[in-house]
C-alpha cells in the first residue's frame, strides 16, 4: 500500500523526469506526460502546475514548454562568421524583395549584416535604410544610391545597436515599406526572442512602423528561446531561412499564413 511519502517520492522523480524531456525537447504535454508515466491527466496537470510554481517551465496550452533564459551573448563579429554560408544565402533571397523608392528598416544582427553588404554593391534606386545598428550604418555610409537615417540611442556593444527610451521614439515618427527583422530565437510556439529587453521593446516599434515584416533566421534559430520576447507571428508575413530548418517547423510556419522562403 502506497504512503503519502512514497506518493511525494514518485511525484518527485517524475517531475525530474519532466524536466528532462524538457531540456531535450523544449517543451512536453499533458498527453505525453500521462502515457510516459501511467498518470491521469488530472495528475499530469498538477505535475506541470507545481514545475510552473518552480519556474522549471511555463504552462502553455495542454502542456509547457522550456522557460525563457539569458544565454551567452557573442560579439557580433563571431556572429557574422558562424552558419555563414546559409545567412548569404538567406541575405540573397531577402535582396529579392527590395524594390526602387521604397523605405527599408534593417535590425542588427549578423544575417542583416550580409544584406546590407548586398545592398551596398546592388542597391534599387532611391532606397530609403532606416536602422539603428552602427556596423550596418558604417556599411551604407558611402554608399551613394541610398538615403541612410540612423535612430539614436544608448549603444549596446555586443550587437554596436541603439537602444531606450529616445530611439523608441523616434522610430514611433518614421514609417517604412518593409521591416527585414533578424532574431536570437525563433520557436513556433511563441514567436521571435532576443538576449535585450530594450532591443525587444524597439524591434517591437520597428515592425509596427513597417507595412511589411519579413523575419532573417538560419536554422539553428529554430526551437531556441532567448530571454525577451520580441513579438508572435501576427504582425509577421514571411520568414526566409536555409534548408537545414526542420520541416515540421516550417510547416506550422505555413499553417499560421506564413510565407516561408527556403533559400
Amino acid at each position: 500500500m502506497s504512503t503519502p511519502k512514497s506518493n511525494r517520492l514518485l511525484a518527485e522523480e517524475r517531475r525530474r523526469e519532466i524536466v528532462s524531456v524538457l531540456g531535450q525537447h523544449g517543451r512536453v504535454t499533458v498527453e505525453e506526460i500521462a502515457k510516459r508515466f501511467g498518470v491521469s491527466a488530472v495528475t499530469a496537470r498538477n505535475d506541470l502546475d507545481a514545475l510552473s510554481e518552480s519556474g522549471a517551465l511555463v504552462r502553455s496550452h495542454g502542456g509547457g514548454i522550456r522557460p525563457l533564459t539569458a544565454g551567452p551573448e557573442h560579439p557580433l563579429k563571431v556572429r557574422e562568421g558562424m552558419h555563414h554560408e546559409e545567412k548569404v544565402r538567406i541575405a540573397a533571397a531577402a535582396m529579392k524583395l527590395i524594390r526602387p523608392l521604397q523605405t527599408v528598416i534593417l535590425c542588427t544582427g549578423s544575417t542583416s549584416s550580409h544584406l546590407a553588404d548586398q545592398l551596398h554593391h546592388n542597391c534599387p534606386a532611391n532606397v530609403t535604410v532606416i536602422t539603428y545598428a552602427l556596423n550596418i550604418a558604417a556599411k551604407l555610409a558611402d554608399c551613394q544610391k541610398l538615403s541612410l537615417v540612423l535612430v539614436g540611442g544608448f549603444l549596446r556593444h555586443p550587437s554596436t545597436a541603439f537602444v531606450g527610451p529616445h530611439a523608441e521614439q523616434m522610430m514611433q515618427s518614421l514609417h517604412a515599406d518593409h521591416c527585414f527583422m533578424s532574431t536570437v530565437g525563433l520557436d513556433t510556439e511563441i514567436g521571435l526572442t532576443t538576449l535585450d529587453i530594450l532591443e525587444a521593446q524597439l524591434n517591437r516599434r520597428m515592425m509596427e512602423s513597417a507595412t511589411e515584416v519579413t523575419v532573417l533566421a538560419d536554422s539553428s534559430k529554430f526551437g531556441h528561446r532567448s530571454l525577451s520576447l520580441i513579438s508572435d507571428f501576427r504582425p509577421i508575413q514571411r520568414v526566409i531561412t536555409d534548408t537545414n530548418a526542420p520541416d515540421a517547423e516550417v510547416e506550422k510556419l505555413r499553417s499560421r499564413g506564413l510565407e516561408v522562403i527556403l533559400a
